[in-house]
């Protein structure tokens, strides 16, 4: 019984949905042959006629039924009444639709996917993009390993925290002064800006670094000078290998931290 229930599967399976539906038609009518048969068969009896016998329904079904039956054109129509029964086209139909339900949440799953990670990329490259720091130039204020986030801006006050492009890589250094700005470092690392001492408490320990600019040291238009908190080791404006920024070079002013969770939260 079993196996001729999985024949009987297999073969639905191999038909197409429009195919299911004429066999459903195919059913109906003759559902509404038969049913026509035995009211004739009733009519007869109840007109008295006795010379006629019970009408034996699977040889009428011979004798009526038409050419073609079977959609495979090898099996008549009495080979195809068990695959026809009700209860398993409609098994079939219930599975072909939970295929295409499955398939359209499948396709819509992953169009939303691609969507929002199509919008993850466009607001990562173009309005907060994010960054790992990399060396220790930065310490005590960021650390190697840390992932930050940055924002999208022309407008970078003193004290800020920026990333820029140099030389194919991504630095971090802070804002120390703008254009036209007048840059003095002593030898105890103290930094002057337009003759004010900067308040630094982001900086743990102070250093002239590795300097080789003239001193005092006037900003040029549309740049900005840049220095990392480590001040003994960090290479930047103090050096002409960096020098000043350009508006152009930078990427973004750092506004959070994302990782470690631990430190989670603003820069």
């Amino acid at each position: 019984m079993n196996n001729d229930k999985t024949e009987q599967q297999r073969i639905l399976r191999n038909l197409k949905k429009t195919e299911l539906l004429e066999l459903l038609i195919e059913e109906n009518n003759e559902n509404e042959r038969l049913y026509k048969l035995l009211q004739e068969q009733k009519g007869s009896e109840d007109t008295g006629n006795g010379a006629q016998g019970p009408v034996d329904l699977d040889e009428s079904e011979e004798a009526v039924s038409p050419a073609d039956t079977s959609p495979e054109k090898v099996k008549g129509l009495k080979a195809w009444k068990d695959v026809l029964k009700t209860e398993n086209l409609k098994e079939e139909l219930q599975r072909i639709r939970y295929i295409e339900k499955y398939r359209s949440t499948i396709r819509s799953t992953v169009s939303i996917l691609i969507t929002v990670a199509a919008l993850a990329i466009l607001v990562a490259n173009f309005l907060v993009p994010a960054f790992q720091i990399y060396g220790n130039s930065m310490t005590p204020t960021l650390s190697e390993g840390e992932i930050v986030l940055a924002l999208k801006g022309d407008d970078y006050e003193i004290g800020q925290l920026i990333a820029f492009y140099y030389n194919n890589k991504i630095l971090v250094k802070r804002v120390i002064a703008g254009p036209g700005d007048w840059v003095d470092i002593d030898e105890e690392g103290n930094t002057y800006v337009n003759n004010q001492l900067l308040d630094e408490p982001y900086v743990s320990e102070k250093s002239l670094g590795d300097c080789n600019i003239e001193l005092p040291y006037q900003v040029p238009e549309n740049r900005i000078f840049v220095m990392g908190d480590h001040r003994s080791v960090s290479v930047d404006s103090r050096n002409s290998s960096i020098g000043c920024i350009s508006q152009e070079q930078i990427a973004g002013k750092l506004v959070f931290r994302v990782w470690p969770l631990p430190k989670f939260g603003g820069v």
